[in-house]
């Protein structure tokens, strides 16, 4: 009975420390990625993912009323991160079950159908920046934010 706990604490110590890495790996991937100028048409040049979500965080604040911009950021913030693996999944997968239920979208990227496993990151980072770009920059009926203002 002691072998049989023993391996099970063994098991939960491996899958803990699994776990803890794969968290570093991303936070590691986000601060590089969100570092590097964003690859978005429409994005002043070298502008990169945490100048322009710094922005557009000083541009909620402005918007009257100031809850329809934190409302924008608060969708992201919720829906972003489901998105952004739907969107990545009927970009790999064109001819899958999400994709046949999904509505089409101009941030779900084409022609990356059956990417190799290590291309997947890159194209889910594609998403959170179109996702990003396409939900705080541009002009919508009910939220209208200033336009970007660079830094430089």
């Amino acid at each position: 009975m002691k072998l049989v706990f023993g391996l099970f604490d063994w098991m939960a110590k491996l899958v803990t420390t699994a776990v803890v890495l794969l968290v570093c790996i991303f936070v590691l991937f986000v601060s590089y990625k969100g570092s590097q100028p964003m690859s978005v048409q429409g994005v002043p040049a070298g502008m990169t993912y945490f100048e322009f979500m710094q922005d557009r965080i000083e541009a909620a604040k402005e918007v009257e009323p100031a809850r329809c911009g934190w409302g924008l950021m608060l969708s992201l913030a919720a829906l972003g991160p489901v998105y952004s693996v739907v969107y990545t999944e009927v970009a790999i997968h064109p001819d899958g079950f999400l994709a046949g239920v999904s509505a089409p979208d101009p941030d779900i990227p084409r022609n990356v159908a059956g990417t190799a496993w290590s291309g997947i990151p890159g194209i889910w980072w594609s998403v959170v920046e179109n996702l990003s770009w396409s939900m705080l920059s541009l002009k919508g009926p009910g939220c209208n934010f200033r336009p970007i203002i660079v830094n430089r």
